[in-house]
């Protein structure tokens, strides 16, 4: 065998080495972040079961002097991360997480995780724009992560069928529980500024009646299928985005009425 042989067998047992190890090193960290997720949401189970209410039966919330009423089973939560405004869960499906919001940054949980440690797998979190307790559309962004988690699952709502199993949705905010219907599930992309084009995510531009009534109405449009579900200026909408890989820069987006 040749020197230069040996070396391209050294150098490719090598690049195989280093590929194994990150392939482990990626493995170990969604176990990890998984593993936290659970944590967080056997907690938060067992608070609600100790104060004798369940997933949907609201316990007395705990007066702050100054401050909104937080449920008392957020409370242990919110002392650990106050950048948690929420918690949303999809029944029968892998979305059961916090929902964070950074005030400093905007996009702090694109990758970080909820001990604040960067982590690339981040964590569903609400548009800077929006604020939890006055925005009548609330725009929630997730990544879409090949091992699954996060918001990986929505890539699911584009069979019908799906959605017929999974057309309700729980967004329980720090101080208060509710229930949202699905309106649309549609297929979009980021556009540039200059576009002209309907683009779903500036919902900080829908104030008015004709505002709201003209984003349901583009929301529909774009629907993969009729849900027979609709929206009125009113209704409280809550918008979960992640990337969808059909279409440079695309997204799929869930939308959802409170009932």
């Amino acid at each position: 065998m040749t020197k230069t042989k040996k070396i391209l067998i050294a150098f490719s047992v090598l690049l195989l080495v280093f590929a194994v190890a990150g392939l482990a090193r990626n493995l170990i960290r969604d176990y990890q972040d998984q593993k936290q997720i659970e944590e967080l949401a056997l907690q938060l189970e067992e608070i609600r079961l100790d104060a004798g209410g369940d997933a949907r039966t609201p316990p007395l919330s705990i007066k702050q002097a100054n401050k909104p009423a937080i449920l008392p089973e957020f409370q242990e939560l919110y002392e650990r991360n106050t950048d948690m405004i929420g918690w949303l869960t999809i029944d029968n499906t892998r979305i059961d997480f916090p929902v964070m919001q950074n005030p400093q940054d905007g996009e702090y949980y694109l990758n970080h995780d909820f001990d604040k440690k960067k982590n690339k797998n981040g964590l569903p979190f609400l548009d800077a724009q929006n604020r939890i307790d006055d925005s009548d559309i609330l725009l929630l962004h997730g990544h879409n992560m090949k091992s699954g988690l996060m918001f990986a699952d929505l890539l699911n709502y584009k069979q019908e069928s799906y959605y017929k199993e999974h057309s309700s949705i729980r967004l329980d905010t720090l101080y208060e529980k509710a229930e949202y219907e699905i309106v649309a599930v549609i297929l979009s992309e980021v556009f540039r500024k200059s576009d002209d084009v309907f683009k779903y995510y500036q919902v900080e531009k829908v104030g008015s009646p004709a505002e709201f009534d003209s984003y349901v109405q583009n929301i529909r449009k774009l629907a993969l299928y009729d849900t027979g579900v609709t929206a009125e200026y009113g209704d409280r909408l809550i918008v979960l985005s992640t990337c969808e890989y059909s279409t440079e820069n695309g997204r799929l987006a869930v939308v959802a009425r409170k009932r």
